[in-house]
């Protein structure tokens, strides 16, 4: 399939699709504003089979077929995410060996798994988000791979476990709970989520604080760009931790969410930023 059209699909999907992600990657170069949008697009993909409405040996057999995709990536494949993602691992040292480890982390959710301790809850976010900060990183480069590879990671841990928070009403009702027994049982919350876990969420919430606190540290071995990218990408979801720790039981009553404007002001001082 031609890249251009390959591409554009995938910059479609991401436009129409990603709400958080998108403030981010429109300030990379082209470049590599199209191989963002080529890995969104398969990351998509990925979730959306994980959240899906078939049975769950349907979804798995799914997931399969797109672990195949990714074992084999090829730029001539008539599947336009999966040919601009073939591309995209041709021009940027793009780790591939992560797209089969957030597809893990996706099986995870569709056998229902659930968490005993936060290190098990953090094994499963290092799959579904550790992953797309070293995806990312692949894209974007940094001065020091080697410490920067680590600081990705622990930022879309941080990024996780604030979805987490906010989706935790939305995820019960499929079924998921997240947050560990353990912690639950140590704040005097039901591990259930039965009950008032108001506690549970502010005690989270100080977790994510710390991941972010690592996490960020990665800025600075980036470029102008890039460091624009990341900062308004991670700078969104940093805003919504603190509106839940401002008011944990929040996410009890609804959606939490950054507004739009919000949002834009995240993004200008990200690239404000960027060049100091």
């Amino acid at each position: 399939m031609n890249a251009d059209v390959a591409y554009a699909r995938c910059e479609e999907i991401t436009r129409t699709e990603a709400k958080n992600f998108s403030y981010g990657i429109r300030l990379l170069r082209p470049p590599e504003r199209r191989a963002m949008s080529a890995l969104y697009a398969l990351a998509r993909r990925i979730d959306d089979i994980g959240d899906g409405d078939l049975p769950a040996p349907e979804k798995l057999a799914a997931l399969d077929a797109v672990r195949a995709d990714v074992q084999c990536l090829s730029r001539t494949s008539d599947d336009p995410v999966i040919a601009a993602v073939a591309d995209a691992a041709v021009h940027y040292p793009i780790p591939v060996e992560a797209l089969g480890e957030l597809i893990d982390g996706c099986e995870m959710d569709v056998r229902g798994t659930r968490y005993v301790t936060i290190d098990e809850l953090i094994v499963y976010c290092r799959r579904v988000a550790g992953t797309v900060g070293r995806l990312t990183l692949g894209v974007i480069g940094s001065s020091d791979p080697a410490t920067a590879v680590p600081l990705a990671d622990a930022l879309g841990v941080a990024l996780q476990l604030t979805n987490i928070l906010r989706d935790v009403v939305e995820d019960g009702a499929m079924g998921r709970v997240y947050l560990p027994a353990a912690d639950a049982h140590a704040v005097g919350c039901d591990p259930g989520l039965r009950g008032d876990i108001t506690p549970l969420i502010a005690f989270e919430a100080r977790r994510a604080r710390e991941w972010f606190h690592r996490g960020l540290q990665l800025l600075p071995l980036l470029d102008g760009r890039a460091r624009a990218c990341v900062a308004t990408m991670a700078g969104i979801y940093e805003r919504l931790l603190t509106h839940i720790e401002r008011d944990p039981a929040a996410v009890t009553r609804g959606r939490v969410s950054v507004p739009s404007n919000e949002k834009l002001l995240v993004a200008a001082r990200g690239l404000a930023g960027a060049w100091r």
